[in-house]
């Protein structure tokens, strides 16, 4: 595949540059102790501090590619993501100087793209869903606008002959290894930001991927003038040859930064000795040992003014065609949301809809299961309320009990899917697309009808097979509850699914939990012989507030008068005396109704305070 050799045309406006400094930084990997501080009070144990990485003085320039590179665990990804600004400012020492001032973190993290190691994507969305999708939350303008930068951004990328092709990930098929980090770069590149910050970008790629990818970003470099730093491993040398700038680091400290003539000087002015077939950069990590740490009290003034004169020539190249921005057109730039509310959640919800879907798992097994489950338990249960007696009517109980078991535990299937988006989330809110809060209000509000529509599926064939009270007004209470259980599962795992860090975790509390709510729903143990210290458990559980709506619903009002009981041709206990054993008034019937909307409100704004709590920790 060629590589692209056009640029889109800029409308004769010069661009805003940035170059990135660093003056000392430092960043120290946190202890036990400073996560749980507060335990201890007053108390202060002096423990040694393992530095990631330490006095590092380096710079990236408009115009050129910046590569960080060193052996594993040398510190590139730790400084990469401070330059991002992932890690908090006030976890660092040291400065982070963006044309000379201070980085203002918030502004800087929506001007720039950062593009991390792994590749978080929608599986199931086309290349050019994904990369319409970031342009229409990160862009003013419509559809329109957004679909031109997009239509630009493929033929820029490459990536013409995949444009209607799934990205695919993990069990689904999808595009290429390299087409995939392709279009991670697009999605950090459709608000055609002047800084661009990638890790790994190479990684698990083959080296003709690997090729086509730095290519692309050089030619980013020679036409757009942008600001392009990456982390790299172990680059081959056609690779190597496309750097304008190498940051060498070894064990937290930059043994290097400038060009790589200059780092091949430097190794000769050591007395060492580059072998043949091995490039420059591949030998320097190899030999960090023998290379003296760079500081600014280094004394080699040979080198410092040669690298000086570059940095002149390099400042001459890009001046000709791009701007440099001071301070204060950063924060004047610094982009509110793109988006209103209303249309962050409509992009949101139609996104949402795309991945519903096409995801098998969630959509069409979901709909099998209701209709499956619901033919096979009213086949069970059939006409069992025939006969009268107690074991009839346990029977029915025992109905209404398994009836919520398996609408309350089915919807935690779809906690992978949420902890699959929250990943997405953290990326796009953290670069400032959309607000917390359209996220929480836009997912609830799309899997309404979806919920909707299974509730109806499961409650058509099983309330009329059971042989429930037969009224019209009876069945179209039964299936509003079956919905709103569905709606209250949702917004329980929604909620889950934002607290918990692995799936493994989740389904274990989750399971823990919803087994809590059955037990002291007062279907095992009624109320009165709940202890004290656990009556609060009683008005928490999801299961008692529908299972009681199921009883009345069933015995109350028209049906009030039927005998469940009789002895002898006389009837022992009506439904009505029956809800008075169990201390059920009429009026609970739309009370327990108003607490399950509060439990699926309340468990939604959970979701959002923890969500937003996420997006608060990262940005600060």
């Amino acid at each position: 595949m060629e590589l692209p050799v056009t640029t889109p045309d800029s409308g004769g406006k010069k661009k805003g540059s940035y170059t990135i400094e660093t003056k000392n930084l430092s960043y120290a990997l946190p202890s036990l102790y400073d996560e749980f501080s507060w335990i201890f009070c007053c108390k202060n144990p002096k423990r040694p501090q393992k530095f990631i990485i330490k006095d590092v003085n380096c710079e990236a320039r408009p115009g050129e590619i910046t590569a960080i590179a060193g052996p594993s665990g040398a510190g590139k990804t730790t400084l990469l993501e401070i330059l991002a600004g992932k890690i908090s400012p006030t976890k660092v020492t040291g400065e982070v100087l963006v044309n000379g001032h201070p980085v203002n973190a918030k502004c800087f993290r929506r001007l720039s793209g950062y593009v991390t190691q792994e590749d978080a994507l929608f599986p199931l969305l086309t290349v050019e869903e994904t990369l319409m999708y970031s342009a229409l939350l990160r862009l003013q303008g419509g559809k329109k606008e957004a679909a031109n930068r997009v239509g630009v951004l493929i033929k820029e990328l490459g990536l013409e002959q995949v444009t209607g092709a799934r990205v695919g990930g993990g069990s689904n098929r999808g595009i290429s290894g390299g087409e995939r980090r392709r279009v991670s770069i697009g999605v950090e590149l459709v608000h055609d930001p002047a800084v661009i910050l990638i890790d790994e970008p190479t990684s698990g790629l083959d080296s003709a991927s690997a090729l086509h990818v730095i290519s692309l970003l050089q030619v980013m470099v020679a036409h757009q003038g942008k600001t392009i730093v990456l982390t790299i491993h172990q680059p081959g040398f056609r690779i190597l040859e496309l750097f304008d700038r190498l940051v060498l680091l070894s064990n937290g400290g930059v043994l290097h930064n400038g060009s790589l003539e200059y780092l091949e000087e430097r190794i000769k002015f050591s007395g060492l000795q580059i072998p043949p077939h091995i490039n420059v950069l591949e030998f320097a990590i190899d030999v960090t040992g023998s290379i003296v740490i760079y500081t600014s009290e280094t004394p080699n003034v040979h080198f410092h003014i040669k690298d000086h004169g570059e940095k002149k020539e390099s400042l001459r190249k890009y001046d000709e065609g791009f701007t440099v921005s001071n301070h204060n057109d950063m924060v004047d730039k610094c982009p509110s949301y793109a988006n209103s509310y209303v249309e962050e959640i409509s992009i949101l919800g139609g996104r949402f809809c795309k991945n519903i879907f096409r995801t098998k798992q969630l959509f069409a097994t979901r709909i099998i299961q209701a209709l499956v489950a619901g033919f096979i338990l009213g086949s069970i249960f059939m006409n069992a309320d025939n006969n009268l007696g107690q074991v009839a009517l346990q029977t029915r109980l025992g109905f209404f009990a398994f009836s919520l078991t398996f609408l309350l535990s089915t919807m935690t299937e779809g906690l992978p899917i949420f902890l699959q988006e929250r990943t997405i989330f953290m990326r796009e809110t953290s670069r400032g697309a959309y607000r917390v809060s359209s996220y929480v209000v836009a997912n609830t509000i799309v899997f309404l009808p979806f919920l909707l529509m299974v509730g109806l599926l499961y409650s058509v064939p099983v309330y009329w097979l059971v042989g429930l009270r037969g009224s019209m007004d009876g069945f179209l209470y039964f299936a509003m509850v079956v919905w709103i259980v569905l709606l209250m599962s949702n917004s329980f795992t929604a909620c889950f699914s934002a607290l918990v860090p692995t799936f493994i975790m989740g389904t274990s509390i989750i399971a823990g939990l919803m087994g809590s709510f059955f037990l002291f729903s007062g279907y095992f143990l009624s109320k009165e012989k709940i202890p004290s210290y656990w009556i609060f458990m009683h008005y928490l559980s999801l299961f008692k507030y529908p299972f009681e709506c199921f009883l009345i619903n069933e015995y109350g009002g028209k049906g009030g008068k039927r005998c469940l009981e009789s002895e002898r041709g006389e009837c022992k206990l009506f439904a009505i005396d029956f809800l008075k054993q169990q201390d059920l008034k009429e009026s609970l019937k739309w009370t327990n109704l108003a607490v399950m909307l509060s439990f699926i409100l309340g468990y939604r704004v959970l979701c959002y305070l923890i969500l937003w709590c996420r997006c608060y920790r990262t940005r600060n």
